[in-house]
């Protein structure tokens, strides 16, 4: 699920739904002019615990927006520090649809692998 955008003057009229996004544990891009303004960042115990930087690189990362690499950089981590983590959090590092683990597995038995 990607995040929910919000422009500057939606804040007005739709700050219900920016905080039930928030309560559901969601990020929201707030924009003005169509362009990035900042990310609403839910105040939860990742943020508490890992600091908000690494907060909004994991939640980027869940919601499928960046892949491992980038989070990592977002977060100011080294790639496997930042995967070690990520994984002691319970977070799949391997995150394949069916039908992508079906292509990878055809690819490697076609391969001989």
């Amino acid at each position: 699920m990607t995040m929910q955008t919000f422009s500057i003057r939606d804040l007005r009229d739709r700050s219900g739904e920016l905080t039930r996004e928030a309560e559901e544990g969601r990020m929201s891009l707030v924009t003005k002019h169509g362009q990035p303004l900042f990310v609403s960042v839910p105040f939860t115990d990742a943020v508490m615990e890992h600091g908000a930087r690494f907060a909004l690189a994991l939640q980027l990362y869940k919601q499928h927006d960046v892949s491992l690499g980038k989070a990592a950089q977002i977060a100011q981590m080294r790639y496997a520090d930042f995967m070690f983590r990520v994984g002691r959090l319970g977070v799949p590092i391997v995150d394949y649809t069916v039908e992508e683990l079906d292509a990878e597995l055809a690819l490697l038995d076609r391969m001989g692998v």
